[in-house]
Formats: structure tokens, sequence, C-alpha cells
């Protein structure tokens, strides 16, 4: 697999996170800067290493499983892992000026 088509699977990725809204705020995950980086193999294979917004979130459990069930639905991808870490600790500051204007922090 090509460089520019591991870039292209990653888009297609993000874009997939983009669907994905914490059940508590009304925004997605990617914007709340809970997906701290995606990774793609040769072998079809997405890694996401992501954070919530804290470690008592009501959707620990859920979330991760969410994710890894929605990118598999990629015909590219054949198997999805979420790591969750919470280093470093998420903050508003994370969150893109989308999700701050949508919040009503701006």
């Amino acid at each position: 697999m090509e460089e520019s088509q591991i870039t292209d699977i990653g888009e297609k990725i993000v874009q997939v996170l983009k669907t994905i809204f914490d059940p508590e705020i009304p925004v997605d995950i990617y914007e709340l800067g809970l997906i701290y980086d995606v990774m793609v193999n040769e072998n079809k294979e997405a890694k996401i290493l992501m954070t919530l917004t804290s470690p008592n979130c009501p959707v620990a459990e859920t979330l991760p499983k969410e994710v890894e069930n929605k990118i598999e639905q990629l015909e590219e991808i054949d198997n999805a892992e979420v790591e969750i870490t919470f280093d470093p600790t998420w903050t508003q500051d994370m969150m893109s000026e989308e999700a701050k204007l949508e919040l009503g922090f701006l």
C-alpha cells in the first residue's frame, strides 16, 4: 500500500470520527479534541489513540467500542483498535475553534 493510499484511508477515518458524538456534549469526538492520533498500516489495520473528557466518563466502556465498530465498517480497514490514554489529560483547550464556538466558549 502506498503512502498516499494510507493518507486517504486516514482521512476517511477522520470523517467517520466526525460522525461520533459524546452523548453529553453536542460536538463530535474529533472536534472535541478527544482523538490524539490515527494510525493505519499496510495490513489494513487502524489504531486510534484517544482520551475521554474524564476518567469517570459514563461512556468509557461504550465509546471506544463504537469507534472501533464504525471504523471497521470502512472497506479499507479489516481491524480497528482503540487505545485510551489520559496523558495528556484532556482540557477544553484541545477543542477545535468550531467546537468552542458551538459550545459558546468563544
